[in-house]
């Protein structure tokens, strides 16, 4: 006699079906579930012991680069009180020639002319600029790298801190350190340094040295003509002689010379003849 309530298997057969095997699936599936869990996490633990060098390599490569930065701030504030010494240029021409003359000088005992010279040679918007002079990049830019387009401050990051020589490694450095140096030093400041630093001749550095080098005279005394001859060599000093300048280097002293005497009467001195 079939079933009244349907389907083909009794219900006391329904009824023998074992329990334990769907409680043995969830046994299967939960295990499964910690077998991944587990993998999972000795996955993370191996990636996190990978990735801990590199965070650490990183953490101490940001502490020294802040400790550099620090240490370049507290050498260029130093700088804006104390003379720098022997620098990398100064201390390769004295191992290749033997010797070097060099002879520090305060600016106040420098002849007022000779700053005004420098200017009108090298910056003549000196005190214009916040160490970059965007028209006399452009220009040089124009003129295909032929001039160069460098500030006073820009020389003197070059002379103090870094090397002589074309890289862009050297001109990013020097990018980053000049807006430094017009902050923390003065007009004045940078242009007695530059004084200072700048070579003349072979082997002679700063205007004490080159006055004496040249003229026999202390850098207090030179005249306007002499101050300009002394400008006028600053880009090739060991090519350019101001003691038996060619053709050319005279010509530059004049226009030097009618230089000075503009930036004197425009008041493009006055950020250095005023001590600011």
């Amino acid at each position: 006699m079939a079933p009244l309530w349907g389907g083909s298997r009794p219900r006391a057969e329904i009824a023998s079906v074992p329990v334990s095997g769907f409680l043995g699936g969830r046994r299967l599936g939960y295990a499964s579930g910690v077998a991944k869990q587990a993998k999972s996490r000795a996955k993370t633990r191996k990636t996190a012991r990978r990735v801990r060098p590199l965070r650490w390599l990183s953490r101490w490569t940001l502490r020294l680069v802040l400790v550099a930065v620090v240490v370049v701030l507290l050498v260029v504030i130093a700088h804006s009180r104390l003379n720098p010494t022997l620098n990398h240029y100064m201390w390769s021409e004295e191992q290749r020639l033997g010797g070097v003359e060099r002879r520090w000088v305060a600016f106040e005992d420098i002849a007022p002319v000779m700053a005004r010279s420098v200017v009108a040679a090298e910056d003549a918007n000196f005190c214009r600029h916040w160490g970059f002079d965007m028209a006399a990049i452009r220009a040089a830019l124009e003129d295909g790298g032929r001039r160069g387009g460098s500030t006073l401050t820009q020389q003197v990051v070059k002379n103090v801190y870094l090397w002589h020589g074309r890289s862009y490694g050297r001109k990013a450095l020097e990018a980053l350190l000049t807006p430094v140096v017009e902050t923390f030093w003065s007009k004045r400041r940078i242009l007695e340094v530059y004084l200072n630093v700048a070579e003349f001749d072979e082997g002679v550095f700063g205007v004490a040295a080159a006055a004496e080098h040249y003229f026999g005279v202390g850098p207090d005394r030179l005249t306007p003509l002499q101050a300009a001859r002394l400008a006028a060599v600053l880009p090739a000093p060991q090519s350019w002689s101001a003691a038996q300048p060619s053709a050319y280097v005279r010509r530059r002293t004049g226009s030097i010379m009618d230089g000075a005497a503009t930036i004197a009467a425009d008041g493009r001195a006055a950020c250095f003849e005023g001590g600011g």
